[in-house]
């Protein structure tokens, strides 16, 4: 029977065309989620500034903490944990780099401090000019002193000039004694300080953000580290150097499966639907062949081998062009600042098997469900079933198309009834789903109700013709529904998912200006020095001022079962002061309560419940004063202040007033 679909593919080009597009495009969909997904789980960061250091050590990023209560588990239970990533950079102190420098074999250990600057309108990471050897940089020029900077060949400058730079809350006058050429593009535009200046506008002195070791043995650096930071050599050292791809990799794992599941879904249907239509269309050639003797099998084993051999060639060209979709979806997740830039495209040869192997089970799958109808018909029956139109409510169609309506009817009502925020999306995707399945299940019914209810309306517009068309369309609603349904799960699906992102981003959105009451905001990329706060609070036409800082903490006592391994979110505000901290009153906490924080950088600090308040349902966060929170965030200070306006102060004279304030 192969031999016989072959030769009807040479002569029914056209009749499989459909099928060819939808399984070349699924599968070159699902090919380029397969490198996306390879991507994140490799998640390699080609090393950039510490490119020369054959060893880094930096600040352990992830800890373990318990999925449930450790008080209700017996003893053998309670290694049940999960990994969390804190947000925060995580510092090493400068005294581990002293105890490297005494283990045998280690040459030089070089500390590393990164931190935000500003140029005019150009933003720069600032370091210390002995960490320039990590890359390494080549100097024309001097090296700095106290009060001097070395510049990025990159940003055009000439030794000699004085340069105001903005760093840590301070803006200050430097003059350029060398301009320093890096081996190898570069992300971030570079400046280099005298160590003395480094070290004060970092924000974190006698702290490194990284370590670079030159010599010794790999496992006598991890013994003498121990569990002061983590070890890394090879492609692992630009985790270190970028620790956010670390997050952003598990995210391009679950938006690659995601959309990878969905193609796969959605061309199982779209394929059914167009050789299922194919088959309908060849009715009378396939009654004929069961009344000359084909059995059943035969005319399945035709059908799928019609499918399989349009669906190899479809998947072949897929499967080639999947490393170009692939890349450029990348690109525009980069773009988009999806994904951090510094990450590397990866595919090989695993997602492409992957996905030619997922293509033609669907393929199969289809073919299967496409050829049950045309194998159903006795010889007996052959002609008339050439002719005349079965019943198309079947046992199979009417317990899935129910059970699907009731399953998303029911996640419909969790959705609307218990979820909240974000959330809510992981019950309301799947009930778009288990809906759109389900009017595929019964679609030569909505095929003629449709039809009907556009009687009218066709009839004015199109006259004859459209009148015509649809009589055919209600009575050939089985054939128009193998039409009709690809197209309405393709677009129905889609459009669902499209409006989920929208609906989500908007309450994100109507959240955030809602609950942020202010008339006016000071920021600065580098952070705001805490005499600010004084100065904006002393312009005329302020009623008040707070400073606005944003982190993640992870509550470790008493156990907090509904917290995940993305932690609280947590603000700080200037209104709290010492260690207190306001809480939602969804987490069951009393006024007088003591918690234990672990902070965004990993710093632990017990908090006393000084007000429990009523906060948006899905947005709760944890409020803590901003002299808390700030210090422990990779930026170290405030990055904006909110500033509340007078009754009757107009808005332009007060950012006038705010800009005289805050400059310089």
């Amino acid at each position: 029977m192969f031999k016989l679909a072959v030769r009807t593919l040479r002569l029914r080009k056209g009749g499989f065309l459909a099928t060819f597009v939808a399984v070349f495009f699924g599968a070159l969909v699902v090919s380029a989620c397969g490198g996306l997904m390879e991507t994140g789980i490799r998640s390699e960061t080609p090393v950039q500034r510490l490119a020369a250091a054959p060893i880094v050590v930096g600040g352990q990023q992830t800890f373990e903490q318990p999925r449930e209560n450790p008080a209700t588990l017996d003893p053998e239970d309670k290694h049940r944990t999960e990994t969390a990533t804190l947000p925060e950079r995580v510092r090493l102190d400068a005294a581990l780099a002293d105890r490297l420098r005494a283990v045998p074999g280690v040459t030089n250990v070089v500390g590393e401090v990164s931190f935000p600057a500003q140029i005019g309108a150009a933003s720069v990471l600032g370091h210390a000019w002995d960490s320039a050897v990590l890359t390494p940089y080549a100097l024309k020029g001097e090296a700095p002193k106290p009060g001097e900077v070395v510049v990025d060949a990159g940003l055009g400058l000439a030794v000699g000039d004085t340069l105001p730079v903005a760093a840590h809350g301070r803006v200050g006058q430097y003059r350029i004694s060398g301009i320093a050429e890096a081996p190898q593009a570069m992300r971030d535009s570079a400046l280099f300080f005298a160590p003395s200046d480094a070290d004060k506008l970092s924000g974190y002195p006698g702290r490194f953000d990284a370590i670079g070791v030159f010599g010794g043995d790999v496992a006598a650096v991890t013994a003498a580290v121990g569990d002061a930071g983590v070890v890394t050599t090879g492609v692992d050292r630009g985790a270190l150097e970028f620790p956010e791809t670390g997050k952003s990799g598990e995210n391009l794992i679950v938006l690659a499966a995601v959309s990878g599941g969905l193609s796969v879904l959605v061309m199982v249907f779209v394929v059914a639907g167009t050789l299922t239509l194919s088959t309908q269309q060849r009715q009378r050639e396939l009654a004929l062949l069961r009344a000359v003797g084909t059995t059943p099998r035969q005319l399945r084993r035709m059908v799928l081998g019609e499918a399989f051999a349009v669906g190899l060639l479809a998947v072949a060209a897929a499967v080639a062009l999947g490393p170009v979709l692939g890349n450029w979806l990348f690109g525009q997740l980069t773009d988009h600042h999806v994904v951090p830039d510094v990450l590397r495209f990866e595919q090989g040869w695993v997602p492409a098997t992957v996905a030619a192997g997922a293509s033609l089970l669907a393929v199969v799958a289809a073919a299967f469900v496409a050829g049950q109808r045309a194998s159903r018909v006795r010889p007996t029956e052959a002609l008339a079933e050439a002719a005349v139109e079965r019943r198309w409510l079947t046992p199979i169609r009417l317990v899935t198309a129910i059970l699907c309506f009731g399953g998303g009817t029911a996640l419909a009502i969790v959705t609307v009834a218990v979820m909240t925020g974000p959330v809510a999306a992981s019950t309301a995707g799947p009930a778009v789903m288990l809906w759109a399945f389900g009017l595929a299940a019964i679609s030569p019914g909505v095929t003629k109700l449709v039809a009907t209810l556009l009687r009218w309306p066709v009839h004015a517009l199109t006259g004859v013709n459209g009148r015509v068309a649809l009589r055919n369309t209600r009575v050939g609603a089985v054939r128009a529904a193998g039409a009709v349904t690809p197209i309405m799960l393709a677009v129905g699906i889609a459009t669902a998912n499209i409006y989920l992102q929208t609906t989500q981003e908007a309450a994100s959105n109507q959240a955030f200006t809602e609950d942020l009451r202010a008339d006016a905001v000071v920021g600065a990329p580098g952070g705001l020095d805490p005499a600010v706060l004084d100065r904006v609070r002393a312009v005329p036409g302020v009623a008040g001022a707070s400073e606005y800082v944003t982190s993640t903490v992870f509550v470790e006592k008493p156990f907090d079962d509904g917290q995940n391994d993305d932690g609280r979110p947590a603000l700080g505000v200037s209104e709290l002061t010492g260690t207190a901290v306001e809480v939602p009153a969804t987490l069951g906490h009393h006024v007088g309560d003591t918690l234990s924080l672990k902070l965004g950088d990993g710093t632990p600090v017990d908090v006393r419940v000084t007000a429990v308040v009523n906060q948006r349902p899905g947005f709760e966060r944890l409020v803590l004063p901003a002299t808390l929170l700030a210090p422990h965030t990779t930026l170290g200070l405030a990055p904006q202040l909110l500033v509340r306006a007078a009754p009757g102060v107009d808005p332009a004279t007060l950012t006038a007033r705010l800009r005289e304030a805050t400059a310089g």
